[in-house]
């Protein structure tokens, strides 16, 4: 096993994104980055990644050391890349993490399904790309040969992009979406890192939390009168945590202040523990059409190891509960690679599934965080590459089998194997909040602890980030700071040039 893998840089300065790129290929390595290489000898491993300007090119070289040999080496003309929508610092910054990535491939045997990319919205990529009216087959060709994605991985963002077409455009200005947190849970899972609390005996703190929560949320009515509501997303945390009259204050108040009908209402259920029909019936009510029940697993083993409460009987009371109330939309999430967990329990977790017969089918691949209980555990029954791989290969061959179409994906920085979350659903239940938040080509306001208002400007194709505070004592004590933020946006820097259709190909 490699202990420490030493990078020395000269002609850039993309440390970040190779430290990113490299540690996805050395898991428990340590990564520095040195001054000077001329002690080469010095060190064990040593990575070399330079930016070379010369008068009629630009090339990047890359050059792998062991105890002072040359293992690997490779010189790449960036003039060779053509992606229309890179700039001359783009495509340098792509060719130095092709060099690595090629270099570090070759040497150790092994590829990455996501390539050189190690963003968390790889399908941004693929929009862009069409929106430059290149066709289905030369995006595969660049996804695969300059981005270095797995023939699998480059075909299923290319479908998942071309299915988010009719959700995304054309471009309205005027279209905008809530997010609203609620932060409080019956316990906090062990894998779990998100702001959250139990509320159990702190009704008190859950009180002032709800007051404070309306109060930005009427300080913003007058801010978005002239705007078109498009979504509404409660989540957290466990929003069914709360009593059913706490949570019928909160959307009560959202419907007084944003009147009329949106396309798409959720309402995080995720706990079965915390849902009785009492709740569901008001939920229905006031047109919530989506909401989502989360097992994470079907296995009792599995649940008490998480630190979840409930039973899996009560997983299907809960979901038969809401399918009885005739609800558009009922989303279920699995996730992959919990302790203890193999192929053997998956397809367990798939038969329940299958039984229940969800809309919506989200797969979570095991993210640690330094937030959760899991992250300082002994990694022997989690660090499972190879396993996760095939658990993740499995629910998208069940979820073909079933009727599912994967429409939105993400990934995270610590996610097992480098791999990646995906929303699967039956065709024309897509939920459009997922979509609107992960492409980032709608203005989503956030409100309550941690969330995050997204500006977004379309003719420069870029996000503003307003972020309410993490701390729940903070967003409590500060509330007038929180509503002074909101009060600055000013919605009229968004032109009206900016309600425009891409350049779209006459295919789509």
């Amino acid at each position: 096993m490699i202990k420490i893998i030493n990078i020395y840089i000269e002609g850039h300065d993309y440390n970040h994104d190779l430290f990113e790129l490299v540690r996805t290929f050395f898991i428990k390595t340590d990564i520095k980055f040195i001054e000077y290489k001329e002690l080469i000898n010095k060190y064990e491993y040593l990575l070399v990644s330079k930016l070379l300007q010369n008068e009629d090119k630009s090339t990047s070289l890359t050059i792998f050391y062991y105890n002072g040999k040359i293992v690997e080496k490779l010189e790449d003309d960036i003039g060779s890349i053509n992606i229309p929508f890179y700039d001359k610092k783009n495509l340098e910054k792509l060719s130095v993490k092709k060099g690595v990535y090629n270099v570090l491939s070759k040497y150790l045997n092994k590829t990455l399904p996501w390539g050189i990319l190690t963003g968390i919205r790889p399908v941004k990529v693929v929009h862009k790309l069409i929106d430059t009216d290149i066709p289905n087959k030369e995006i595969l060709e660049i996804l695969k040969n300059e981005y270095k994605f797995m023939n699998s991985k480059a075909q299923l963002i290319l479908n998942i992009a071309l299915s988010q077409r009719k959700h995304i455009y054309p471009i309205d200005k005027e279209k905008f979406s809530l997010y609203i947190n609620i932060p409080f849970c019956p316990s906090k899972c062990s894998y779990c890192s998100f702001p959250s609390f139990k509320i159990k005996n702190n009704n008190e703190i859950v009180e002032r939390y709800i007051d404070c929560l309306i109060l930005e949320l009427k300080s913003s009515k007058d801010i978005f009168k002239y705007k078109t509501l498009n979504t509404i997303y409660i989540g957290g945390g466990t929003p069914t945590s709360l009593e059913i009259s706490q949570l019928k204050r909160i959307i009560k108040e959202i419907k007084d202040i944003f009147p009329g009908n949106v396309k798409e209402f959720t309402v995080e259920a995720g706990r079965p523990d915390t849902i009785d029909i009492e709740k569901l019936r008001m939920l229905k009510y006031y047109g919530v059409n989506r909401i989502s029940i989360n097992p994470q697993t079907f296995n009792p083993k599995t649940l008490k190891c998480i630190g979840r409460n409930h039973d899996i009987e009560s997983i299907r009371e809960s979901y038969n509960l809401a399918k009885s109330l005739d609800f558009d939309i009922i989303n279920m999430d699995i996730i992959l690679g919990l302790p203890g967990e193999g192929m053997l329990e998956l397809e367990n977790t798939l038969k329940e599934i299958k039984d229940l017969n969800p809309d919506n089918l989200t797969v979570h691949t095991l993210s640690l965080k330094k937030g959760s209980k899991l992250y300082n555990r002994e990694t022997t029954d989690i660090d499972k590459k190879t396993t996760v791989e095939k658990m993740l290969d499995r629910t998208f061959l069940y979820a073909s089998e079933e009727g599912y179409l994967p429409y939105y994906m993400y990934r995270q920085k610590q996610i097992l194997g480098n791999l990646e979350n995906i929303g699967y659903t039956k065709p024309s239940k897509e939920c459009i909040y997922n979509i609107s938040m992960m492409e980032e080509k709608e203005t989503i306001i956030g409100f309550g602890l941690g969330a995050v208002t997204k500006i977004y400007y379309p003719s420069e194709d870029k996000i503003k980030r307003i972020p309410n505070f993490k701390s729940l004592h903070d967003y409590i004590d500060r509330i007038s700071e929180v509503i002074q933020k909101k009060k600055d946006i000013n919605f009229n820097l968004i032109k009206d040039e900016d309600n425009q259709k891409p350049l779209k190909r006459k295919d789509i």
